[in-house]
């Protein structure tokens, strides 16, 4: 007997065919990955679940707008890029400090400098990307730490998947940057 796990696509299609209830598998599979990712934009605990459920709501009342033959997870990150954002703004909040979350490195090809000791990166990452313009830091999250791939960051974030290779690229270039010029000063 076959017992493969059905694909995010496969599960909508069901759910779609009337047993709404398997909706639970969804919000099963994307509950966590969506809250580490919403974690690094809204820092009060409350909001981020209020902004969750809004993002499982939507997803669901919009599963028949859903293309099948598309990527499930980008479409779900996309509603959840929008809500934080939406929720953001409404807020006129600043987004999570970003010296305060945990990050782990999930793609373990991260280059940025070699000769920068893993541990301190890790240690002061979020500060360092804390200083990044935003247009650097999204793509660089969704990469490094949500491990999305060029293709998956394009459809989250509406750009061309060239834009975000360069978005990218030049991230890196003004992380290594900030890191360089903050470990000057840590020598001094």
């Amino acid at each position: 007997m076959n017992h493969t796990p059905l694909s995010d696509e496969e599960l909508v299609q069901i759910i779609r065919e009337n047993d709404q209830e398997e909706y639970s598998e969804i919000i099963r599979r994307y509950q966590r990955k969506l809250t580490h990712y919403l974690k690094k934009y809204i820092y009060d605990q409350d909001e981020l679940e209020d902004v969750l459920q809004v993002v499982f709501i939507k997803a669901f009342k919009n599963l028949y707008g859903f293309n099948i033959k598309m990527k499930f997870s980008s479409w779900i990150y996309r509603i959840a890029h929008n809500e934080m954002a939406n929720h953001i703004k409404k807020n006129l909040k600043s987004p999570v400090p970003l010296d305060e979350v945990e990050y782990k490195i999930v793609d373990e090809k991260i280059d940025i400098d070699q000769d920068i000791d893993r541990k301190i990166l890790a240690r002061d990452l979020g500060r360092y990307l804390g200083s990044l313009d935003i247009k650097y830091r999204e793509p660089l999250i969704l990469f490094y730490f949500e491990n999305k791939s060029y293709e998956e960051i394009s459809d989250i974030l509406c750009m061309p998947t060239s834009t975000v290779g360069t978005l990218i690229l030049r991230g890196k270039q003004n992380l290594a940057n900030i890191i360089s010029q903050d470990k000057k000063y840590d020598d001094k």
